[in-house]
């Protein structure tokens, strides 16, 4: 009976704690046997007592905040939660929070270079359809967007069948750490647009980015127009420029979606000296997608050797050709922060050379044991050697004659 009298002594006292003790001594009184039967009633009469003359215990405080007990209900059992029933408590933020996640069907917000109605923007549709698309102004600031949790995926282009490939983006990928998550292909159909009422013998000049101007050169001299061609940021950016200002003496190449936005009437369709003029997008994220075999992929690398010259490359291709591994890009950059060397290695020679990092994308996904097995013998005679991204490839019918349009279907998404 000495439990029970250890228990009879906590009446005078109304603490939860004690109140808790009590609970477990009666726990403990009732796994003893049938002869602690009284001691077990004995606690539960001391939890559901009230102690009248006993001032009552200051209010719980919970993450700082004070936090009101209901008065105890005379018609109800008495409870063995002492607890606080609290439900106004804030959340701890999560990573939901900061971003939602990418889930199939959620509203993605993916970042592009330039303003709306440019291409950028129609190949983020492309990729990710009804996605939020936040435009930047800089390559950089679409990485910084991601990186930041601004945005959920950066959509950047990084070649074009006409103009070569875009270095910015390049160089851009090896200094951020995000991942090629999917790649896009879009058809790119330039218009020249005016402002409404202007005919071509009454402009003066021609603006939009430079490879637009390029990719339209031969073009516009059949057209007759001898103009002044200048460049502007970007093709939206240039049929903006047109309608802000007004300018009634210019014209702008851009897409007809830039068009419908800035009120600009097409002066002529499809403009551009090859039909078959492509863009090459690639998706971003801050991490990577899980590689499958089900599907076509595309795996993207970056490798350099601080003392191979020529024979590092053909090694490199040996590795995959031993394999029968396609390769579909090889990009060479001169190295950023050792761009130039001394032919000998005793660095007294008085040639030199620049020192060059190699761009590859060869079509097998990292899943695929024979892209394993072709990157370990390529980490053997490299000093560096990066995986950018392995994603699936863009499948998308060709057709060189649909306008780019945001509202296209998805081809290509790590979803």
């Amino acid at each position: 009976m000495e439990a029970a009298a250890a228990i009879r002594n906590t009446a005078s006292f109304a603490s939860p704690a004690l109140r808790i003790r009590a609970a477990r001594s009666a726990s403990v009184a009732a796994r003893a046997g049938s002869s602690s039967r009284g001691d077990w009633q004995t606690a539960c009469a001391i939890l559901s007592s009230t102690n009248d003359n006993q001032a009552p215990a200051p209010a719980p405080k919970v993450n700082g905040q004070t936090t009101k007990l209901a008065p105890p209900d005379a018609t109800t059992p008495a409870s063995l939660d002492l607890a606080p029933a609290t439900t106004n408590l804030k959340r701890p933020l999560s990573i939901s929070d900061l971003s939602p996640a990418p889930l199939h069907g959620a509203q993605l917000r993916v970042a592009y270079q330039g303003v709306p109605g440019a291409y950028s923007e129609a190949a983020a549709g492309k990729a990710y359809p009804n996605c939020d698309a936040i435009p930047c102004d800089q390559f950089e600031v679409a990485f910084q967007a991601v990186e930041l949790w601004i945005a959920d995926r950066a959509v950047l282009p990084v070649e074009n069948s006409l103009g070569g490939s875009i270095h910015r983006n390049y160089d851009l990928l090896l200094r951020h750490r995000l991942h090629i998550v999917g790649e896009v292909q879009l058809p790119v159909h330039h218009c020249l647009l005016a402002l409404p009422g202007v005919r071509r013998e009454l402009l003066a000049r021609v603006i939009s980015h430079p490879q637009a101007l390029a990719q339209c050169e031969h073009t516009l001299t059949r057209m007759g127009l001898n103009v002044a061609r200048e460049a502007h940021d970007d093709t939206a950016g240039a049929a903006q420029h047109v309608a802000a200002q007004g300018l009634r003496d210019t014209a702008a190449i851009a897409s007809a979606r830039a068009a419908e936005l800035y009120g600009l009437a097409v002066l002529a369709d499809g403009i551009q000296d090859d039909a078959s003029n492509v863009t090459r997008f690639v998706a971003l994220a801050r991490e990577p997608i899980v590689p499958r075999t089900d599907r076509p992929f595309k795996t993207s690398i970056v490798l350099a050797h601080d003392r191979e010259g020529t024979s590092l490359l053909f090694k490199v291709l040996s590795a995959f050709a031993f394999r029968d591994i396609s390769l579909t890009k090889i990009e060479s950059r001169p190295h950023r922060h050792r761009p130039i060397r001394l032919v000998d290695d005793a660095n007294v020679g008085t040639a030199k050379h620049f020192e060059y990092m190699f761009y590859i994308d060869f079509q097998a996904s990292m899943a695929d044991v024979r892209a394993q097995n072709a990157l370990a013998e390529i980490q053997e005679f490299t000093s560096f050697l990066r995986v950018l991204g392995s994603y699936p490839m863009d499948m998308t019918p060709w057709d060189s004659t649909a306008p780019a349009s945001a509202s296209s279907s998805s081809s290509s998404s790590d979803q």
